[in-house]
């Protein structure tokens, strides 16, 4: 590796949504992760680890909040933590770019952080509102003005 590079995993998002405004439902309906992290060793393996971190991603970018009222746990089970489902699951395309004139670096849960940007400009385009923190749409989209959101 050349002096002053860098191992990093490089990745880059598309997602398509359905929003229904009046209810305030969203649904990913189609996610592409391009991914290139060097060299790739076990694509079988890499897709996989991509495929899940999506999902994960779309988790806490989506549903997954701990609530607390006054210092307490508002939903301490599982059944009442909300995580995605099959049912949320997206059809994933995954493309991989094998750079054998890099070293491989780590994959591990790297897709994880530009699935929620790529969600909330998704929002935003469809809606007009703009959702600063996550999960951004745990009961559904506000029913609010963009401004407010």
């Amino acid at each position: 590796m050349p002096d002053g590079a860098i191992e990093a995993a490089e990745q880059a998002f598309g997602r398509r949504r359905n929003v229904d405004r009046k209810s305030g439902d969203v649904k990913v309906v189609r996610v592409v992760s391009a991914f290139e992290c060097g060299a790739i060793v076990n694509p079988d393996n890499l897709r996989n680890q991509i495929e899940g971190s999506n999902i994960q991603g779309l988790g806490g970018a989506l549903f997954e909040a701990i609530r607390f009222d006054n210092g307490r746990i508002l939903n301490p089970h599982f059944a009442q933590y909300r995580v995605p489902r099959f049912s949320d699951t997206p059809e994933i395309e995954v493309e991989m770019l094998d750079r054998k004139d890099l070293p491989s670096a780590g994959a591990g849960e790297t897709p994880i952080v530009g699935l929620a940007p790529a969600v909330g400009n998704a929002i935003f385009a469809a809606t007009g509102i703009r959702l600063r923190s996550l999960p951004m749409i745990p009961e559904g989209l506000p029913q609010a003005h963009p401004a407010e959101a």
